[in-house]
C-alpha cells in the first residue's frame, strides 16, 4: 500500500509542477491602473475573473413587482380603476367594476394576464367586460368586449413599458458602465472591431 501512495505522489507532485498557475510571475506596478474602476474595466476587457450564473452584483437577483416593466406599465395605466385582485405571483391584474358619473347604467371591468415577463406583443392578454344595465339597474348583461379598447389599452401598456425598461437601462448605464446590458435582460451590443 504504501507504495502506491508513494507513486501517487511522487505523480501529484509533476502533475503540478507542469502548471502554469504554480510558477512565479514577476508583476509591475505600471500594468495595474491604481483606480479601482480603471482595473476592474481592464480585467473585463482583458477577459480576467469570473461571474456566477452571469451575476454582476454581489448578492442574488430578485425580482419585485416594481421591477418588472410590464407590471409597474399595467398597474399604471390602470390606476384610475379599483382594483379587485393584483397578483404578481399569479401574473394577474383584475379591476373592479368601472362607471363614469354621467353613465351609471353602463360599466367596464379590465383583467390583464401576463403571459412572459418579456416587453412583446404577446406578452399580455387583456379582456374587457362591458355591462349594461336597464335604468333600475336590475336587469344587467356582460359581454365581453374585444375591440379597439382592448388594442388601445394592450398598445399602452406596451409603449409605457418599453419606456421604464429604456430608463432603467440608461439609468444602470450611468451608475455601472462596465456592466454589459445583458445583466438587465437585454442583448448586449456587438462592438465592430474593423
Amino acid at each position: 500500500m504504501k507504495p502506491i501512495l508513494y507513486l501517487f505522489f511522487i505523480f501529484l507532485l509533476i502533475l503540478q509542477s507542469g502548471c502554469q498557475a504554480l510558477k512565479y510571475k514577476k508583476v509591475d506596478a505600471k500594468e495595474f491602473p491604481p483606480d479601482p474602476k480603471e482595473r476592474v474595466k481592464k480585467n473585463l476587457e482583458e477577459g480576467r475573473g469570473f461571474r456566477l450564473m452571469g451575476s454582476t452584483t454581489k448578492g442574488g437577483t430578485f425580482d419585485f413587482a416594481s421591477s418588472n416593466p410590464l407590471w409597474r406599465a399595467s398597474l399604471d395605466m390602470l390606476d384610475f380603476m379599483p382594483l379587485i385582485s393584483a397578483n404578481y405571483s399569479g401574473g394577474i391584474i383584475i379591476t373592479d367594476w368601472y362607471s363614469e358619473n354621467d353613465n351609471p347604467n353602463e360599466s367596464i371591468k379590465i383583467s390583464v394576464r401576463f403571459l412572459t415577463n418579456e416587453i412583446r406583443s404577446d406578452a399580455i392578454d387583456v379582456s374587457v367586460f362591458l355591462k349594461q344595465c336597464s335604468g333600475n339597474q336590475t336587469n344587467c348583461s356582460i359581454s365581453q368586449n374585444n375591440n379597439t379598447l382592448v388594442t388601445e389599452i394592450k398598445s399602452n401598456i406596451l409603449k409605457r413599458a418599453a419606456r421604464y425598461q429604456k430608463d432603467t437601462i440608461e439609468k444602470n448605464k450611468k451608475e455601472n458602465p462596465y456592466v454589459g446590458i445583458e445583466s438587465i435582460g437585454g442583448d448586449a451590443p456587438k462592438e465592430n472591431n474593423n
